[in-house]
């Protein structure tokens, strides 16, 4: 069977959440994609998310270098979210650390887990 983009459930802006994983399982980002993101990912192997703030694509590492090489695109059983398995080339925060997600609420206390990469 096909799959159709458009058959994701999307928000009322035309959005669905997309977490990036490494292979190894490493929560790398958040982001979002629109059906033509999820489309030109697909197509290109190049990850595309939907900037909102500049309301246009953003193929991952375009500019910085920093790219992720779709390995796998997987749809959560309610069909709202998106997983995209790829391989991170660099870092996948644009605070220049592996991942988005180095600060942990421990005791009531921010505390910064990793610094950026160098």
């Amino acid at each position: 069977m096909a799959f159709d983009p458009a058959s994701l459930k999307y928000d009322d802006k035309g959005l669905i959440p997309a977490i990036a994983q490494s292979p190894e399982g490493e929560v790398l980002m958040m982001a979002w994609m629109n059906a033509e993101a999820v489309a030109r990912t697909l197509e290109t192997g190049k990850v595309t998310y939907w900037s909102r703030s500049r309301k246009s694509f953003w193929v991952k590492g375009e500019t910085s270098g920093h790219t992720q090489k779709l390995i796998d695109l997987r749809i959560d059983c309610d069909r709202d979210c998106i997983l995209v398995i790829c391989e991170q080339e660099g870092a996948a925060c644009h605070t220049m650390r592996r991942n988005c997600f180095y600060t942990s609420v421990i005791s009531g206390d921010e505390v910064e887990l990793m610094k950026p990469m160098v």
